[in-house]
């Protein structure tokens, strides 16, 4: 569109304390022209410093929503959907936040809009605590016929995939270190990976950009001193399979 000033957005999700993957992601980015960055929550939790990536996200003016982990320090009846290892970490967690990051996580919502697309941490519109993958095709059909955006990014599972809507057709992949055209009458939902602890048998950090002028998505793989975030859990006295899972 002529006059428009065309955006490339990054969108980082599932940090967990993991400062030294978040350093190098940020690093990386300087490198690829972002514009803007939105992240979608799971700041913390699992990783070894917690207040110095909630710290950073805000020096940064990086808007954020609610996670789990989130979720579970301000309202702490959400513990008991943890198990036994992530209650240990949480417990941990919380002994590391200052009272002024209690109260920024205090005003974290669930849910975010930014130029036509809706960015949730679990699932859309608004769920915290629901995975992408305990919605049936059924579910995710409906799901794009009822909202208006064209694209959904979530986080919440740790894992690269990307979904795609046309004509009461879906389609589903993995992504890797790639970059993906999106079709310009479809609608997308988008499972950005993990910044600080990836599930998807790649160690590396992993955030994606939407180029809003070329209408991209790029898979961006970073890497970073795992050693020192293991040695960090470890010593601080996080569950050592914390620690263990990173690599």
């Amino acid at each position: 569109m002529e006059g428009k000033n065309f955006l490339r957005l990054a969108v980082i999700s599932d940090i967990h304390g993991n400062l030294e993957a978040f350093k190098q992601v940020l690093v990386d980015m300087e490198d690829c022209g972002i514009d803007r960055v939105v992240c979608l929550g799971d700041m913390i939790g699992y990783g070894p410093e917690p207040e110095a990536v909630v710290r950073l996200i805000r020096e940064r003016n990086i808007p954020a929503i609610m996670g789990n982990h989130e979720l579970a320090m301000v309202k702490p009846r959400y513990l008991k959907w943890f198990n036994p290892l992530c209650q240990q970490s949480l417990h941990i967690t919380r002994s590391l936040l200052s009272n002024d990051t209690m109260n920024y996580i205090r005003t974290l919502k669930p849910n975010l809009t930014f130029e036509g697309s809706l960015l949730v941490h679990g699932c859309p519109p608004d769920s915290i605590l629901t995975y992408l993958y305990e919605l049936s095709d059924l579910d995710l059909k409906a799901l794009f016929q009822q909202r208006s955006e064209k694209k959904f990014f979530v986080g919440h599972t740790h894992d690269l995939l990307l979904k795609a809507y046309y004509r009461n057709k879906l389609r589903s992949r993995l992504l890797t270190r790639e970059t993906v055209p999106f079709g310009k009458n479809q609608k997308y939902l988008v499972n950005v990976g993990s910044v600080g602890q990836p599930r998807d048998g790649n160690n590396q950090a992993k955030y994606v950009i939407w180029d809003e002028g070329a209408e991209s998505l790029e898979v961006r793989f970073v890497s970073y001193d795992i050693a020192r975030t293991a040695d960090k859990i470890i010593e601080l006295g996080f569950p050592k399979y914390h620690a263990k899972r990173l690599w």
